[in-house]
């Protein structure tokens, strides 16, 4: 069974917001890439899946969205859903998200969204400074399968 982190609040309607995630590692697994939301959240590079997109098509346009990568996608860590409300769009979302692990990546360009901050931190960093559950599972999935 799939983990599943957040409150789901009696009452609410929720929005059904599917996502695909990534761990992007340099520096022998010693640092990860977080984005940084312009509200100053960090999260896992990736997000929705849009327009029927598969997962592969979903990272590949994120990232280049994102941090301006082309990527190789390694091990599939797993599913694990959050629970959330979005003050900035006032909507109650249920998250599954699907998480994997990146092989390899090349700087291709410059992000095409411009309003998030990029940080490469140490991974226990990361666990702290990740605002959803679900990516931190991730990121102690990954830590413990590749120690």
């Amino acid at each position: 069974m799939e983990p599943i982190f957040g409150k789901k609040e009696v009452g609410k309607n929720y929005q059904d917001r599917f996502g695909v995630y990534v761990i992007i590692s340099r520096n022998n697994a010693k640092e990860v890439i977080l984005v940084q939301a312009p509200n100053g959240a960090y999260f896992l590079p990736g997000g929705e899946i849009e327009n029927k997109e598969t997962h592969q098509e979903t990272i590949d346009r994120e990232m280049l969205e994102e941090v301006g990568f082309q990527v190789t996608v390694g091990n599939y860590l797993g599913e694990a859903t959050e629970y959330f409300y979005s003050s900035h769009r006032d909507t109650y979302f249920k998250n599954p998200g699907y998480f994997y692990v990146v092989d390899q990546w090349v700087k291709v360009a410059a992000p095409t969204e411009t309003t998030n901050g990029l940080s490469w931190v140490t991974p226990d960093e990361a666990m702290l400074l990740l605002k959803r559950g679900s990516h931190r599972w991730a990121l102690q999935k990954w830590m413990t399968e590749k120690a």
